[in-house]
């Protein structure tokens, strides 16, 4: 495994996807899928069960393979066939369930699976590296040798995102970082993917929370029935992202703001 990667300068496309499907048997699960990442941007996949949005993941972390289309990393075409192969090239992810070891402290999840790696670091060495990335993205950990089982939810994620970045990937997956969190630990991951793309990677954030998905993403991807359903941004409003996601403008949010607008108007 290489030692790190050398991040791509901000704004450059790091990855491209043309016409991506992926079939399981007589089941297609994704048709004809578009995406760019670029460098220093958080692009988030959004949309309903069902909507393909953890295939598409899986595909970009080697453990499914597309059935057509076209993967491009750094304007090179690739094939990820393996969660090792998309790491090595510098795709990152961190799943739902982080994969972390509660008996353990933070250096040593931090390292787990690199004890044997090109760095070649005694336990010290370790300590401060940790240390060192941690603060870089103003961590809220109390100490570097803390069992992960005494860590909050937030410093959880926290951990686990920070294992992610000690390769220096391009790009980091975040599958649901703030579910289940509470409201200060979910503003701890919020600000902490903001510092990851302003160190310059690509973030793209799988999330079912609108509200959270409005706070940091520059583009907002939606996927409907495994098909691409629009491209939009922070300023579009909440009752144009439900209608792309769930296929109907009639919806709880549109009559809802619609009651809202002609209570403002009978007001005036």
């Amino acid at each position: 495994m290489e030692q790190s990667h050398s991040i791509a300068s901000r704004g450059e496309l790091i990855l491209n996807l043309s016409g991506v499907c992926k079939q399981f048997g007589a089941v297609t699960a994704l048709e004809n899928i578009d995406l760019d990442v670029h460098a220093g941007e958080v692009v988030a996949l959004v949309g309903d069960n069902g909507a393909g949005k953890s295939t598409l993941v899986k595909v970009l972390a080697g453990v499914h393979q597309p059935t057509s289309g076209t993967i491009k990393y750094l304007g090179k075409e690739v094939s990820l066939d393996t969660p090792g192969e998309a790491l090595e090239l510098g795709i990152a992810t961190v799943f739902q369930d982080l994969a972390l070891c509660e008996n353990l402290d933070v250096v040593s999840n931090l390292f787990l699976g690199h004890e044997v790696s090109p760095w070649c670091m005694d336990e010290v060495q370790m300590e401060v590296r940790a240390w060192t990335l941690l603060q870089e993205l103003a961590a809220r950990i109390p100490s570097v040798r803390e069992p992960v089982a005494s860590l909050s939810g937030g410093q959880r994620q926290t951990v686990a995102i920070a294992r992610s970045l000690l390769l220096d990937p391009q790009i980091i997956m975040l599958d649901e970082p703030t579910a289940a969190l509470g409201v200060a630990q979910t503003a701890e991951v919020l600000n902490l993917i903001e510092r990851v793309r302003e160190r310059g990677h690509g973030v793209i954030l799988i999330s079912h929370n609108m509200d959270d998905v409005r706070a940091v993403a520059d583009r907002i991807v939606v996927l409907r029935l495994g098909q691409n359903n629009g491209v939009f941004t922070a300023e579009t409003s909440h009752q144009e992202l439900v209608a792309a996601i769930t296929g109907a403008s009639e919806n709880s949010v549109s009559r809802r703001e619609a009651k809202i607008a002609a209570a403002g108007e009978d007001i005036s």
